[in-house]
């Protein structure tokens, strides 16, 4: 056999055996190279079609369905060709440990790893102590679900103290910690610092899309990733830059995006190979990773006042660049691993972001130290958690990435960050409607600006207040108000600003994509926003839907429920339900107007719970008169 091949065969299996074990030796887009000149030497190689690795314990199960590996690209222009115009949905990519877990009359029976694909191995004790698992669910069906577990920056710190008070030995860092507790044989409680989210029904419910499928798992009370729906390129564009986002920024590991058809016949359609489903790609994000040295630790302001350490590092290149700066995730991160002047540490930089700090390598002898004053205005700093604040309403830095913030997204051209920070110098402007009181004269005070750019400025300030509702709320730095959250609000009946700023938390958890703690956040974070609103509103903002929303339709603000028999489409009927100012509901609750549905009686959940909540019951043909 060609000498090439054999030597690349041993250094893939080398490589799987320690990323299943917990410890990868290098980074995805470094397998993924390897695994491609391999396929050029020898197509048809076994390890190519080989997923997962084998395990090394006598508990082995064996998966009714093997679980596959999936097809990869690094490459966003393959997913548009790939779809060939139909519908997908995208899901991010958890990095952390598949699992399995089969329901019996409603009971969890069995949880298992994903193995080598063909076997796992039995974790159903450990898997009794994470909180995300349902451990009973509503259905006489048998059931299996598929998902992720994984660990949160947040419960990587705690879980860590945990096993040094216990005299175990202090985990290296968060990407290898769940294969690692999943894997021992002692101390099994410590998973219950693990996370779940669900991402596969596997058995068949005759659910006709992903996105009903995802519903299910959110209906049997799984934690599911947060999807969207594609009809084109720019829909899927825009979920990549959003992705690069929660790369640097986000409190979990995560290595891509998975796409799906939405379409359930097309997955019977276009079926399996040995290794991945036809009918689901990953986009990943080249990796790499270096060791190099922290020469010093600054400390940057954000707009919601939290402190971020930034390592200040020797110079490497990664992914093509040059690398100086390296963010170390938050105060607990650097407490936790006594990050100081020294050290020697492992970084990573993925989908051309900002490199993060994975672990330390050597330590540098130097002293550990937090900032006790905020850097920017010199006021006390609080911890709270993993996280370091200052609470100054005034902090200049705050102030300074709020406006940016709104800058950017609301797109004013040609306000650059550093003319802002010569205009909050020169006291021009000192929060966002301040913004819309600049005048002409005073630019001309500003270092560098003229006549012409001066006018331009003023043009393109006026010009933002013609911005659409959804961009305008995602302008206004709104505690989980990401512009496709703030587009699932408007397309669920709150088209204007006054509905808007009448939310409650209960109103939003009734939205795909929030749970409890998120639709608190929000609705507390809109609420300090409220005055800026209205000065903005002022000011002369229009604030109008861009979505063809019939307000003066007889259901506008009409809360509706659907289930049950139907014969139109669900999707139909909730898109007639959204263009006509009504709200979509996924369950029942005292505020729901109507449950649409054909059953004149039903032992269904909703059905019940409707009948005794006395709300109107209403069948296709009264519903389509209501919207006439």
């Amino acid at each position: 056999m060609n000498k090439k091949i054999i030597e690349l065969e041993e250094k893939l299996l080398k490589f799987k055996k320690s990323y299943y074990q917990g410890n990868p030796e290098v980074s995805d887009f470094e397998f993924d190279k390897l695994e491609e000149e391999l396929r050029e030497l020898d197509p048809t190689n076994t390890i190519l079609n080989s997923v997962g690795f084998q395990l090394f314990s006598d508990n082995k199960i064996e998966h009714s369905t093997k679980m596959l590996s999936l097809s990869k690209t690094y490459n966003a222009d393959d997913i548009e060709k790939w779809r060939n115009s139909e519908d997908i949905v995208s899901t991010f990519k958890i990095d952390g440990s598949s699992c399995s877990l089969e329901f019996e009359k409603g009971k969890l029976k069995l949880a298992k790893t994903r193995g080598d694909g063909k076997f796992g191995e039995n974790i159903s004790q450990k898997i009794l102590y994470i909180k995300d698992i349902p451990k009973k669910i509503e259905t006489n069906e048998k059931i299996e679900v598929r998902g992720e577990v994984y660990c949160t920056e947040e419960s990587f710190i705690n879980l860590s103290n945990e096993m040094i008070s216990r005299g175990l030995e202090k985990p290296n860092n968060l990407r290898n910690i769940v294969a690692g507790i999943l894997g021992r044989k002692e101390n099994i409680d410590l998973a219950r610092f693990l996370s779940f989210q669900a991402f596969e029904l596997l058995t068949d419910l005759n659910e006709k899309t992903e996105e009903l499928k995802l519903k299910k798992l959110k209906k049997y009370g799984f934690k599911i990733p947060e999807y969207i729906i594609h009809k084109d390129k720019k829909s899927i564009d825009e979920r990549i830059e959003e992705t690069k986002e929660f790369l640097s920024e986000g409190n979990y590991l995560i290595d891509g995006i998975v796409f799906t058809f939405n379409k359930i016949f097309l997955h019977e359609e276009l079926g399996e190979t040995a290794h991945h489903p036809r009918y689901k790609i990953a986009f990943k994000f080249a990796g790499d990773t270096k060791v190099t040295k922290i020469n010093s630790i600054s400390w940057q302001v954000s707009r919601n006042g939290i402190l971020t350490p930034v390592g200040n590092i020797e110079p490497v290149e990664l992914s093509g660049a040059m690398v100086a700066r390296v963010t170390l995730h938050n105060y607990g991160m650097v407490k936790q691993n006594n990050l100081k002047i020294g050290d020697e540490i492992e970084i990573v930089r993925s989908g051309e972001v900002i490199p993060k700090f994975l672990s330390v390598v050597r330590d540098g002898g130097g002293e550990f130290k937090i900032p006790e004053k905020c850097p920017s205005c010199g006021k006390e700093t609080f911890i709270e958690e993993i996280r370091l604040y200052c609470k100054n309403d005034k902090c200049p830095d705050k102030i300074k990435d709020e406006i940016l913030n709104f800058i950017q997204k609301i797109g004013i051209d040609d306000l650059s960050s550093k003319r802002l920070e010569e205009l909050i110098r020169l006291e021009l402007i000192s929060d966002i409607p301040s913004l819309y009181q600049l005048k002409k004269e005073s630019l001309l005070t500003v270092d560098k600006v003229k006549e012409k750019l001066a006018d331009k400025l003023i043009e393109n300030i006026e010009k933002s207040k013609k911005a659409n509702l959804i961009t305008f709320l995602s302008a206004l730095g709104i505690s989980g108000g990401a512009y496709n959250k703030c587009e699932k609000i408007v397309l669920n009946g709150f088209n204007t600003i006054e509905s808007i700023l009448a939310l409650t938390s209960e109103d939003l958890v009734q939205i795909d994509s929030f749970a409890e703690k998120s639709a608190t956040d929000f609705v507390n974070s809109l609420e300090s926003k409220k005055e800026i609103v209205r000065k903005l509103i002022s000011y002369g903002f229009e604030l109008k839907s861009n979505l063809e929303i019939n307000t003066d339709s007889k259901i506008s603000g009409k809360k509706f429920c659907i289930t049950g028999t139907l014969s139109m489409k669900r999707s139909d009927l909730q898109k007639m339900i959204k263009d006509n100012g009504g709200i979509v509901q996924s369950g029942v609750n005292k505020d729901t107007d109507f449950l649409l549905t054909n059953d004149t009686a039903s032992s269904s959940s909703k059905f019940k719970k409707a009948t005794e909540l006395n709300i109107s019951i209403i069948n296709e043909e009264k519903f389509l008169n209501l919207i006439k």
